[in-house]
């Protein structure tokens, strides 16, 4: 199988990239933008440099997108590139243009360009259904095209709703490295009520899921979520964190605003896609934060 990633170089994207190139018979090609042409590859994917190959293109550009794809000639797409993981209020317009534009233009490459595409597999974020901020917002209007063609074309897309990813290498500003920085520093770190109920998933699972979606025989609009089923607030996370380290500091809980919307609960069918995908999470949360832990004091 020829396989198209985008976002490869990203937080998910670099832990996908070890386990797509052990599958066998299997070829990996990474898109990437054309600024990036003479940028170094992260540690994870840099020893394996030998092992995939590499095209350019901006998706906001249909005709470097198209070019891109037919040099790839994949059969199957796994689309993680996203502006706005970690700035959820971005600018309306750049959120559309990536996010949206972007995926559009990568769905008509890998479809109307090209004959070879036989599975198209993006990535979502259960914000969609509330569409609280931009960056949500902007992912379900490109999932909601996604929709319209797999039903109007049959064009086989399928969605991984990712929950709330976490795991070593994540961007410093997420929680989960922000309060382990915090409680390693032996500082307080202040944050909202922390009511909200998550689904944590460690970032290897994530990519394990990815993998089995890309083989599992699923009709044309259907989204797995990619979760553990268990929910754990906030608040509790930070706590977990700080009993973890243990020394100076606190979480401050309460010590900032809530943001206005937020969704109380979001947590994933497991059992639905464990039966779906013969695929569950190996990673529980105590030993996540300790990995992140191990991760941070190298």
């Amino acid at each position: 199988m020829r396989i198209l990633v985008t976002g490869a170089t990203g937080f998910i994207g670099r832990f996908l990239i070890p386990l797509l190139v052990t599958m066998p018979d299997t070829a990996v090609t990474l898109l990437r933008l054309d600024a990036e042409r003479d940028a170094p590859f992260p540690p994870e994917l840099a020893p394996l440099r030998p092992h995939f190959d590499v095209v350019y293109a901006d998706l906001r550009n249909f005709r470097l997108t198209a070019r891109a794809v037919r040099a790839a000639a994949p059969e199957c797409v796994i689309h993680l590139a996203a502006v706005g993981v970690t700035d959820p209020f971005m600018p309306v317009q750049a959120a559309l243009r990536h996010n949206l534009t972007g995926t559009l233009h990568l769905l008509q490459a890998a479809f109307e360009k090209t004959r070879t595409t036989q599975r198209f597999i993006t990535a979502r974020t259960p914000g969609e259904r509330s569409a609280m901020n931009v960056y949500a917002a902007s992912k379900a209007a490109a999932w909601n095209f996604c929709a319209m063609y797999a039903r109007t074309r049959q064009w086989p897309i399928l969605g991984a709703m990712i929950f709330q990813a976490y795991g070593p290498g994540q961007p410093a500003q997420n929680l989960i490295p922000a309060a382990m920085q915090a409680a390693l520093a032996g500082q307080d770190f202040p944050l909202t009520a922390g009511a909200q109920q998550r689904d944590w998933i460690y970032v290897t699972d994530i990519a394990a899921g990815l993998q089995a979606l890309g083989t599992a025989d699923l009709a044309p609009g259907a989204t797995v979520e990619l979760g553990t089923g268990r929910l754990t607030s906030v608040a509790d996370v930070a706590r977990r964190i700080y009993a973890l380290v243990g020394g100076a500091g606190r979480p401050r809980v309460g010590a900032l605003p809530s943001r206005p919307g937020e969704t109380a609960v979001q947590v994933a069918d497991a059992t639905r896609t464990r039966a779906l995908l013969g695929w569950e999470t190996a990673v529980d949360l105590e030993n996540g934060l300790r990995r992140v832990r191990e991760y941070l004091e190298k």
